[in-house]
């Protein structure tokens, strides 16, 4: 990053955007291999995961109900199995991608030496204390998953019951639970995720310290996770019109390549996406005047490579004034 800690405080969600697309050229080999081997993985499961799911649930969905119930069950079966999959790999490779980006911008920060052989290095160490914060993230969010279905099964018996007021009611209950707390929950928990690579603490404090951090810039925030989900669904949308059910008005190599093209934007979109949340740190510390003292942070960052040196002081990396 060209600006000075003082000045980051002052930008804006363009100035953020700027600053952390030309993160890259300071690396651009390690950048790439990471997009390579990381991102491009992470981005192609998301979109191509429906192309082995949706062709079950048509046979599902036009099974009629005298069909052998055994292959119905067999058909189920192999829907989890692939969910399943799918879970267990976004959730490794979007862990993998973080570890690795928000590593590699700290680097650069403090002037210490990147290559792609020394992020690998340390994203094994990296990934134990984001797996600890992503559970304590998931317990949330079961919490806000069992109320937002709640009110849906409310919704869906209103209109059974033909209720207006209580359809209304459960409609706008739904649209501020997503656009407040699901956007809001989801920068608590990219910010909880840098927080927990970059400063000695992991799990529910390290859920604490992205609270406070949040305080004064939540807008912004949610305004960039906002436009990240906008994106990300008119991306998948695109593609499963054209590529997963567009086979009667598309023709294959069409879809082959618009299949491309989108994949090449969503990888786009989830690295400028993970820069963004590791300047966005960046920023906020610098709202907050807690400046980061770099050597600190050095040897922090040396830690996850075995050379770790402690930390002067438990107030090291905050509440200095800037």
């Amino acid at each position: 990053m060209d600006l000075a800690a003082e000045e980051l405080q002052y930008l804006s969600i363009g100035g953020i955007l700027r600053e952390s697309t030309t993160i890259p050229k300071f690396s651009p080999r390690t950048f790439y291999l990471i997009t390579l081997t990381l991102i491009f993985p992470l981005s192609f499961a998301i979109l191509a995961h429906s192309l082995f799911t949706q062709p079950i649930l048509n046979q599902l969905d036009a099974s009629p109900p005298s069909a052998d119930q055994s292959q119905t069950n067999h058909q189920w079966t192999l829907l989890f199995v692939y969910q399943f999959i799918y879970i267990i790999f976004l959730f490794a490779f979007s862990l993998l991608s973080t570890a690795a980006v928000v590593f590699t911008v700290a680097s650069l920060y403090t002037s210490k030496p990147v290559s792609f052989s020394s992020t690998m290095s340390a994203i094994p160490l990296v990934l134990k204390r984001l797996f600890i914060t992503f559970l304590w993230v998931s317990l949330c969010m079961l919490v806000y998953n069992s109320v937002f279905l709640m009110f849906l099964v409310i919704l869906i018996v209103a209109i059974d019951l033909q209720s207006v007021i209580l359809a209304v009611f459960s409609m706008v209950v739904i649209f501020i639970l997503f656009l407040g707390v699901h956007v809001y929950m989801t920068a608590w928990w990219h910010l909880a995720s840098v927080v927990s690579v970059l400063e000695p603490v992991y799990g529910i404090a390290a859920m604490r310290k992205s609270y406070e951090l949040l305080k004064g810039r939540t807008h912004m925030a949610c305004s960039m996770v906002f436009m990240y989900l906008a994106l990300c669904g008119f991306i998948a949308g695109v593609f499963g019109g054209v590529v997963v059910r567009g086979g009667d008005e598309f023709g294959l190599f069409a879809r082959i390549v618009v299949g491309g093209f989108l994949v090449g934007v969503l990888v786009i979109v989830n690295l400028v996406g993970l820069l963004v949340q590791s300047v966005f740190y960046y920023v906020c510390k610098s709202f907050h005047h807690q400046a980061i003292d770099k050597s600190a942070l050095h040897d922090h960052l040396g830690g996850y490579l075995g050379d770790y040196v402690p930390l002067k002081s438990s107030v090291q990396m905050e509440n200095f004034d800037i």
